[in-house]
């Protein structure tokens, strides 16, 4: 009987400390978190944004969306059974300038699963400005800690996964020194932002 006992004692404690951190995060329900509209040449994808995984990444995304940054934007780099990556060339394939880099926010706890939506950076962690990739399938070799820092995922697709993998089914090549562009342009027109 002592040995039941004893995993008893220590479950208190770890309920209380679960119960305080809970206590002091935000809460979120679904219908309270904020969502982005990317309306496309191919249909529309809503986006469910996490500002409680990652704020300091779904603050610079809504800035570049309240500037009208990603209008006229392409998915640039579409890689079936990867990711399609857009928000930082033009049709014509000519880099937008942006705002300086936010710091990388990505967490063991918010994993690159199908459908999520994450920083595109370079090898430095802290690099990541306007691009963003939709995950096509689970690209755990992407999360932090896996190999390194990982890449920020801060929202999911709600909605319109299907134009995502329209998307993906897009004949590519190489263009001006980049390889995996769509061949016909996939045009980001707009991103809405609701709530």
């Amino acid at each position: 009987m002592p040995n039941i006992v004893k995993p008893f004692r220590c479950v208190i404690p770890v309920l209380l400390t679960v119960t305080s951190l809970l206590a002091t995060s935000p809460v979120y329900s679904d219908e309270s978190l904020p969502k982005a509209l990317i309306q496309t040449n191919l249909g529309n994808i809503e986006v469910t944004l996490r500002p409680d995984l990652a704020p300091e990444t779904v603050n610079n995304f809504k800035q570049y969306v309240a500037d009208d940054f990603y209008d006229g934007t392409i998915f640039h780099r579409v890689i079936p059974g990867f990711m399609v990556q857009g928000g930082g060339f033009d049709a014509q394939l000519n880099k937008q300038p942006t705002r300086g880099p936010i710091v990388n926010e990505a967490s063991e706890t918010a994993k690159n699963l199908r459908g999520t939506i994450a920083m595109a950076r370079t090898r430095a962690p802290d690099s990541a400005t306007s691009q963003f990739f939709i995950n096509l399938t689970d690209n755990g070799f992407l999360d932090a800690g896996v190999r390194g820092a990982g890449y920020s995922v801060f929202g999911k697709v709600s909605g319109g996964m299907g134009v995502v993998d329209a998307i993906a089914s897009k004949p590519t090549a190489r263009q001006n020194g980049m390889a995996d562009v769509p061949v016909e342009p996939v045009v980001i027109q707009d991103i809405i932002l609701k709530q």
